[in-house]
This record gives structure tokens, sequence and C-alpha cells, in this order.
């Protein structure tokens, strides 16, 4: 019976998932189609921006909450819990804050800084979406407490196809219309999902809030190495098509973004598995089974190099014709730079494991090394590259740093084994930071 459920969940998990991938596709698809080349350019400008404040100024506490949630549940320490959410909202809300009076200080002059008309009242409009964001992952972290991924990956679906609505109402008055309907997309899906995660913390045992005082240090330090870590990612996810914009224009930043399209599908291939490992992996960690974890990894890993192995040649021949079909005639300048993502993107999902297994283990400090590796890789050559071979030259910087990433990450998986094999042989708990 148990096994029938957890099979259910995980089936309805890979289902909402990938109907969410599908309808952020759809989403851009709809943009590209309805805005057109010029003003599609210039959304894609806001959304990295705005992408860009969101994760460098919206504290990154959804890691700490699965991790030391699950930690809590466990030693059934239900008053720590609660204080445990509730400074993670506030903190979310203020992080959220911020970034959204950074985009208002910042709309005036994006223009200027992007050599393009027409920024400043989308950008103004953008600005609310951060704050509006904020605690929709709190409530997501509640789900995945209760082991109800499936939950999370319904309210992913519901979420995109929200804002799929908000780009079909908007792209058909402008670009300014359509941030407008994004932010109201926005509030929405906050609402829907604090609904269903209070619903969710609710079902644990009532207890009064607890001061985390033991705690809080550890807490802090992880809030803080899982907030850099993230301003770390957003340099690559973000910054790129920002720096792209500034070296050679807005027009190649919507080529870049329809050239991200197969990293987008591959990560919707492993979202699941992903969300999966993240839940269950670190409950099996805190409960002392880090051999299993380490298998887990293992037969990821190989499943994914086999699919990718499969699918990689498939695509790489069909990508004219994608393009072409997906997004029209006037994007096929991105069809050399889609074939190099894929090529990376293809790494990254051998690679799939390598965002929840720092928060597994209690090292978010790992995201910070590898990361920053590949931003140290990424941004230069994006700058040099961008500049030189426009959106084609940003792909193979793309592809460059996911290499070194990949190189990081393959060390640090052989030294951890080595870790565990010495911990054991002194008979002591598994290392965490």
């Amino acid at each position: 019976m148990m096994a029938r459920t957890v099979f259910r969940r995980r089936f309805a998990t890979a289902a909402g998932l990938y109907l969410s991938v599908a309808l952020g596709i759809v989403g851009t698809i709809a943009a590209a189609r309805l805005l057109g080349l010029a003003d599609f350019g210039r959304f894609a400008t806001v959304l990295a921006v705005v992408g860009l404040a969101q994760t460098l100024l919206d504290l990154t506490v959804e890691e700490s909450l699965t991790k030391f949630g699950f930690r809590y549940v466990a030693r059934e320490e239900w008053g720590k819990l609660r204080r445990l959410f509730r400074r993670a909202l506030e903190l979310k809300l203020l992080g959220g804050g911020l970034a959204s009076l950074l985009l208002l200080g910042f709309a005036p002059f994006a223009g200027s800084v992007f050599g393009a008309e027409g920024l400043a009242a989308p950008m103004a409009a953008g600005a609310a979406i951060p704050l509006l964001a904020a605690p929709e992952n709190v409530s997501a972290s509640a789900l995945l407490l209760r082991g109800r991924y499936d939950l999370r990956g319904a309210l992913l679906s519901a979420t995109m196809g929200i804002r799929l609505v908000a780009i079909l109402v908007g792209a058909s008055l402008g670009v300014t219309e359509t941030l407008v309907a994004l932010a109201a997309g926005q509030l929405l899906a906050t609402l829907i999902a604090g609904m269903v995660g209070a619903a969710a913390l609710r079902r644990f045992p009532q207890a009064a809030p607890v001061p985390l005082e033991s705690d809080r240090r550890k807490i802090v330090s992880f809030v803080a190495q899982s907030s850099i870590a993230t301003g770390v990612i957003s340099l690559r996810a973000a910054l790129t098509p920002v720096l792209l914009g500034v070296v050679a224009g807005t027009t190649q930043v919507g080529y870049y973004r329809v050239a991200l399209a197969p990293q987008s599908g591959f990560s919707a291939a492993s979202a699941p598995v992903r969300l999966v490992l993240l839940t269950e992996q670190t409950r099996d960690w805190e409960h002392g089974r880090e051999d299993t974890v380490l298998r887990g990894i293992r037969r990821y890993s190989l499943a994914a190099a086999a699919i990718a192995l499969v699918s990689l040649p498939i695509f790489l021949l069909a990508m004219p014709w994608l393009v072409r079909v997906v997004f029209g005639s006037e994007f096929l300048p991105a069809v050399d730079a889609a074939r190099i993502v894929l090529v990376a993107a293809a790494i990254l999902l051998v690679l799939g494991w390598s965002k929840s297994l720092p928060v597994t283990i209690g090292r978010p400090r790992l995201r910070i090394v590898t990361h920053g590796l590949e931003a140290v890789v990424l941004l230069p050559l994006v700058a040099v590259l961008g500049a030189r071979s426009e959106v084609t030259g940003a792909a193979v910087a793309l592809l460059v740093a996911t290499c070194v990433f990949a190189a990081a990450w393959a060390v640090i998986l052989v030294r951890l084994r080595g870790e565990l094999r010495t911990t054991r042989a002194q008979g002591a708990p598994a290392a965490e930071s």
C-alpha cells in the first residue's frame, strides 16, 4: 500500500512538473509571437533584470526550511518547526521588498543602460513581482515536509497556467501591459500556494512556537550560505542576458531566450526526479542513511547520461526545424546558439542532483564554490564573445562554464565518498556544516 502511494505521488509530481514546464514554454512562444522580435527583446530584458534582482536580494530560506524542517520533524520539535516557518516568511518578505524597491529605482535608467527605448514603464511594472512572489516557496516547503511533492508539482502547474493566461492577455496590448498582467497573476498564484501550504503546516501537531536559540547560529549560517549561492547562480541565469543586452542589444537577448529553450526542456526532464531527491534524500540523510543517498545519485546519473546520449543527436539535427515551427522564421539566427546550449543542457541533466545534494548533506557552501567557479568563467566570456559573436558567442561561453562546473562536482563527489568512508572507520556521525 505504501509503495503504491509513493508511486502515485511520484507519477503525479512528474505530471505536474512536466505540465508546468510545458506551460512555461508555451508562454515564451506566445510572448515571442504576439509581441514580435523587438518588443519580445524588451520583454526578455526586463524579465532578466527582474530575475537578477529577485535572486540577489530575495533571501534563500527554502533550503534551510527543508533541511532543518526535516530535522525538527524527525525529532518531533513542533514548536521549533513553527518558529522556523514564521521567521522564514518574514525574511522572504523583507528580501522581496528590497528587490522591488531596487527595480523601481533602476527603472528610469533602464533605457540608457541597454540602449533601447520603452524600458522604464515595463521595468516599473515588473518591479512588483519579487515582493508578490516572495511567500510562495515558503508554502511549497511545507508541502515537501509532508512528503507531498505531488501537490508541489500541481501548484507549479497552476502558477505557470496563470502566467500563461497573463501573457496571452497582456501581450496583445504591449510590453508594459504584459508585465502588469504577470504581476497580477503572481499575486493570485501566491495566494493559492499560501492557502495550500498553511493547510499542510496545520497537519503537524499543534505547539506554541519555541525560540530557535540552540540552532540559531546554524540556521543563520545556512541561510547566509544558501543566499550567497543563489546570488552566484543568478549571475549565470540572470546576469548573462543582461550582459549580452549591454554588449549586443536587446534583440540578441530575445534570441538568447529562444536559444535557452533546450535547457528548459532538459531541465523539465529531470525536474520531478530532482524534487523527489531533495525530499527523500534529505530525510534519509537525517536518519543516517548516507549510503542510500549516494546510491541514488549514481543511479540517477547513469539514467540521465543514457537519456542524453540518445536524445542529443536527434535534437541537434532537428533544431532548425524546431525553431522555425515553434518560434517563427525571424528567430532562426538563434539556431546555432540553441544547439550549443543543448549540449550544455545535456551535461546539466546528468548533474541534476547537484542542486539538492548540498542541501541534503547540510553543506550549502558547495553551491557557492561550484557556481562561483562557473560564474568566474562565464561572465567575462559572455562579455567578450557576446560582443564578438552575439548570441552564439554567449552560448559558447555557457558551454565552457558548464564544463568547468561539471569538473568541480566530479572532484567534490569523489572527496565526499572518501570523507564518509573515513568517518565510518572512526565511528563518528557524518560531518556537516
